[in-house]
Order: C-alpha cells, then structure tokens, then sequence
C-alpha cells in the first residue's frame, strides 16, 4: 500500500453535488455540526456492538466519546470519536463517492425543485449529510483508523472536484473531521461557529439526547476561596476545563409528558438521518413475561429507497438493557412496516445476541408480533381520529402497507379496515372497504375490482359498463402490489373480491340474471356460426370468443379465466426475470353494438368477405387499446386502420 500522497477525481455527479452545496444559499448551515455528531455516534455504536463479539476490540478502561475542539485563531473545528473508525478502501468507498446511487437521486430530486436553495429533506434523504460542512467549510480533513489496524488514513478535500488520501498516523481508532471554516459571515443570524456559546446552543438543540458524552474544553476564570467560601479578590486565574454538552438521557425511557415535540423531532431527525419532523410516533413500554420498550415514528415522507432491493437503511435500532445492539434490526418488523424509525430496547434478549440468533429466537418473534399490533393499532387510531395526518400517511405509504396483506395472514383484517382505495363511487376521494361493504345494493354479492395503470385509464375501461348501468360500486386498484395480494385475499367480511375483468359477468337480482342469460343464449344461438369463424381467425391470440353481458357501449373487450394472470401481472414477471407463460384470454364482443350487428350481416351474406377477417383483428385490437395495451402489430393494425378510414371516406 503507497504511504505517499494521492490524488482522486470525485465522481462526475459527486463533483455537481458538492458545487451545489458549496454555493447555495442554505439558511441553516450549523446542521453540519449535528451531522458530524451523528456520524460519530453511530461509529461508536458500531465499535461497542463489534466488542460483543470480539471484547479485544474495546478495553474495559477505554471510555466511548465525542468531542469537539475549536481553535479561534485558525478558524477551525475538529469533531473526534473513538468509534469504529474507517479502513482507507472504506474512505474511498464511503467518502470518495458519495453516498453512490444517492447521489443520482438527489440531484433529481434538487433539479425537480427548481430551488435555489437546498432543501434540507433532500440532504438528509439521500444521505449526502457530510457534505453539508462543505457549506461553511474552505477545506476539510478526515483523520481515521480502524479498530485493530495501526494505520491511519487522511482525507482531505476543497470540494474542487479532487480530493487526497494518504498514510497518517492516529494514536487510536476513531474518526476526527476537521472543518476549516470560511470568514465569519455575520449574516448567518447565529453567531460565529467557534464562539462557545454557538456550539453549545447547536449541541443542545440537535445532540442532546445522544448516549456518549459529548465533550468540550471551554476556558473559565476561576479564583480561590476564603474559609466562609466566598471569592479572594486577586486570585483570579484562567483555568481550561473539560464539559459535557448534552444531557444522556435515552429518550425512550423517560416519561411521555417529560419529553418535549421538539426533544422528539431531533431525537427522530438522530436515528433516521431525515431531516424532516416526523408524521407521528408510537410509544410503548410492554411488561409481563417480555418486557420491552419501543419507540417508533412515522416519517411525512417516504424515504428515496423505500423500494429498492437493500435499501431503506436507518429503521430500527435495537438495545439491550441500554446497550446499543445494532440498527436496522429487521428481525423485529415486518417487511411491509420497512418505513418506521425508532428503538426498540429489550429487557431479556441476551447482550450478545447476534442477526442469526435474532432470526431463530422465539422471544424475538414474540416482540415482532408485539410490536406489529401496537402499531396497527396506532394506525387505526390516526385514521379514526386524525383523518388528514392519515391521509398524507396513506399517500407515502399505502403501497407499501399493502405488500402486508399478502405477507402476514395473521393481520389481514387489520391492514384491509386501514386500506383505501379509488373507487367509482368518487371521482376525487379514496374509500375504505367497509364503506364500500356498507354502500353495497342488496343484490349485489361481491366486492368488485378492476386493476390498472392509473386511476384515468380504470375509470375509462369498457369493462366497468355494466357495473356503471347497474350502480354497481368497482374499485380501481392502480398500484402494481394490487396485482399481488389480490390473487392471496379472497373476501372481507364475507365478501368476496370479485375481479371485473375475469369471468363470466352475472349482476343484479336472480330475476335480472335468469333474463339476462336467456337473452345472451339466445343471440348465441344466432350468432354462433360468426363466433366460431372469430375464434379460429384469432386463434393465435385468444382462447375463445363469446357474446358479452358486461359491455353496454363498447363493441368489445378481453376477460380472463378466474385462474389466469392478468395482463400486468403477466408484465410484471417477465420484468423481474420469471418465465411467465403467455396467457391467452377470452374476446368478449357486445351483441348490442352496430358494428357487432352488421358484422354479423355481412357475415351472414358472404363468409369469404375479406373485411371480416380484418374486422377481426381490428376488435382485437381496440380490445387490446381499450385496456392500456398495444396490438402485437402495431404496424399492421395501424395500416387496416388507414384503410378501413379511407373505404369510409
């Protein structure tokens, strides 16, 4: 490994990033200082939960810290831990490319704010918080070794485009960033950062809470005392003195009623790196058998990686009897409640329990299902009694809720009373199933679904005609999970989900049903010769042709078998890399509808007309168009289109 100097490139979007924060006009710069904090804090939870398992790592007498240390004359602050410490390929890796695909997004998320400023919620989001010191900064140094390596790595950049790494020295592992402040700017409306009572205000208000003592040396005039203790006049003296800054105490402990909003937001805006308040919080200390404290927040926003594969970092932190164990602890949540952010501390797991024996222990999964009940629950309370707050839940993360409803059979009644849904019984608001239940006619026996793209397009399918005609309430499900769980969910509260597009279509009372399958049978009989010469013309395409009962203004649409994918389904796995089978579905054709009519004429006046053939293909084709879906042959579709036009003409 080279000990010399060496100079690296940032990556072309990396350079952007930091040419944006080095020159917007961010009105909240001393967020820097709490970022640095909170990158020292997780490096040293990172080193106490490696001591579990390896105790060589951390010496009993070795006491876990942060300090800051500021020099007024060179208009510097340094923030050092004795955490977990980087290797050098961990600073190229971590510091060199900032926050990688984060990046992209953020720079996405800025050009689509069109601000001038950079909003705080897209630093945080996306994970690029360090870079906020290059907002106050005209250099900054890293300085950082690895528990149990002897070299030090230092890091060192303007924010030019390039930064510089090379072998240091460090007496022990930690991390010290040492910021080089710009001339003081008296507009910041705050001070200058290396006044004492800058860094203490800034501490106090975002670090507060944090488990290591945050320290500081700050200079006092000190003079000796008389036997009745009051002050020797001419004995004063300057004197150094080293302070704690922030208070220790584990928020989750102390008392609902003794914490504070504001004490909840930056304890939130801690342990998630958001930088917005959070929507709500749930808190609550279990006791008996397992005895457990959880504290978890909703964020307003959802985060950049909610759905990516390995993202969505930062949930929940797990602690055992106060001591750090590990964040992200996704034994303790299910899946589908990826989004929440908080603690959990656990009375009776073990110190050194690990990510496998989390996986296999039973007191955890006893917790898991804990935790998910109280926070349904909380949910359902926030919906009954904040219905607005619900609302903006809902928006960021009702898809996501959602993938529950085919994961955890156990609360499925719970996740479909908190589930909304578009619904042709309101062009503008959502509604929930059991209003939907409640506004159902007498005759009519199923909860009724249509599955789409969006909700513009659901509410133009021909196959919501009938329903329509028959006041008949259908649901537009337009999330791509809405393809999933409803192949798991049959019925709520005894209803059953009843696709639109699949099936033969049977609505009204028994009376209105008898008479219309008998009209249906009838024009069958008539028209049957047509439909055998449709269904062997388009035999590569359909499995079978039939009259509608669905269609009232459309001259034709597709359906599937109760069992078959549906078309977005189908996309759906094919996209993921699954060898889906193309399903051949039913041409449902409207025997009310003029074309049908004279089709059927022509048909029956000579059966080797070449225009039915092409009609054919031309009501396969607006089925197709009709669903959001292209012809296989756009070209030739286009074409018999052109020519059909031009007849008519």
């Amino acid at each position: 490994m080279s000990t010399g100097v060496e100079t690296f490139e940032f990556q072309t979007e990396a350079r952007q990033l930091l040419d944006l924060m080095i020159h917007s006009i961010y009105s909240n710069k001393e967020i820097f200082l709490r970022e640095l904090i909170s990158n020292s804090s997780d490096a040293l939870d990172k080193r106490r939960f490696a001591a579990i398992h390896a105790p060589e790592l951390l010496q009993a007498d070795t006491q876990l810290a942060i300090r800051v240390d500021v020099d007024k004359a060179r208009r510097t602050i340094a923030v050092a831990d004795n955490g977990i410490g980087m290797t050098r390929q961990e600073v190229i890796d971590l510091i060199g490319t900032i926050a990688k695909s984060g990046t992209q997004e953020f720079l996405k998320a800025l050009k689509a704010a069109k601000a001038e400023d950079v909003p705080p919620e897209l630093i945080g989001q996306f994970g690029v918080g360090f870079y906020s010191c290059f907002m106050v900064a005209e250099k900054v140094e890293l300085l950082t070794r690895h528990v149990g390596e002897e070299t030090a790595t230092r890091w060192e950049s303007r924010g030019e485009g390039t930064y510089a790494i090379e072998a240091a020295e460090r007496p022990e592992p930690g991390t010290t960033v040492t910021v080089h402040l710009k001339a003081a700017d008296e507009e910041e409306g705050v001070g200058d950062f290396t006044d004492e009572w800058v860094i203490k205000r800034i501490v106090k208000r975002y670090s507060d809470f944090v488990a290591y003592p945050i320290r500081m040396d700050v200079e006092r005039t000190r003079s000796d005392h008389d036997d009745a203790g009051k002050p020797v006049p001419g004995t004063e003296k300057k004197v150094v003195e080293t302070e704690a800054l922030n208070s220790m105490k584990a928020i989750w402990l102390r008392d609902k009623d003794a914490v504070g909003e504001e004490e909840h937001n930056e304890f939130y805006k801690h342990v998630s790196h958001d930088w917005n308040d959070p929507l709500t919080r749930i808190q609550a200390k279990i006791e008996g058998t397992l005895e457990y404290r959880m504290l978890l927040y909703v964020p307003s926003r959802a985060p950049f990686d909610l759905y990516y594969i390995g993202g969505s970092r930062h949930g929940v932190h797990l602690y055992v009897k106060r001591v750090f164990i590990m964040d992200d602890c996704k034994e303790l949540l299910p899946e589908y409640l990826r989004f929440l952010r908080g603690v959990v501390d656990s009375e009776d797991l073990p110190l050194n329990i690990s990510r496998e024996m989390l996986q296999k222990d039973r007191q955890t999964e006893r917790m898991r299902r804990g935790i998910t009940a109280k926070v349904l629950d909380a949910l359902g309370r926030m919906r009954d009694a904040e219905p607005e707050k619900f609302q903006t839940f809902w928006r960021e993360f009702g898809r996501t809720l959602k993938e529950g409803l085919f994961q955890d059979a156990e609360n499925r009644e719970k996740l479909l009373d908190l589930c909304q849904f578009a619904s042709t019984a309101d062009p503008t608001n959502l509604t929930r199933l059991d209003a939907y239940v409640d506004r159902m006619p007498p005759d009519q026996d199923a909860v009724y679904y249509l599955t789409g793209t969006t909700r513009a397009k659901a509410e133009q399918s021909p196959h919501i005609e009938a329903f329509r005609e028959k006041g008949f309430e259908v649901l537009l499900l337009t999330d791509p999970v809405d393809e999933v769980w409803t192949q798991a969910v049959f019925e709520y509260r005894d209803k059953p989900f009843r696709s639109i597009t699949k099936g033969a279509v049977e609505l009204g009372s028994e009376e209105d049903r008898k008479q219309a399958e008998d009209a249906r049978k009838e024009k069958e009989q008539s028209y049957a010769s047509l439909l055998e010469f449709l269904k062997d013309k388009l035999a590569d395409e359909v499995k079978d042709v039939r009259l509608s009962s669905r269609l009232t203004q459309s001259p034709a649409c597709l359906v599937g078998d109760p069992s078959d994918l549906s078309p977005q389904l189908e996309q759906m796995m094919r996209a993921l890399g699954h060898d889906a089978p193309k399903v051949k579905r039913i041409l449902e054709l409207n025997p009310s509808h003029p074309v049908l009519e004279r089709l059927h004429a022509r048909f029956e006046r000579d059966r080797n007309d070449p225009a039915i053939a092409e009609c054919a293909e031309l009501l396969y084709g607006q089925a197709l168009l009709a669903e959001g879906n292209a012809p296989s042959d756009p070209a030739r579709f286009g074409k018999l289109v052109a020519e059909w036009m031009a007849k008519s003409l």
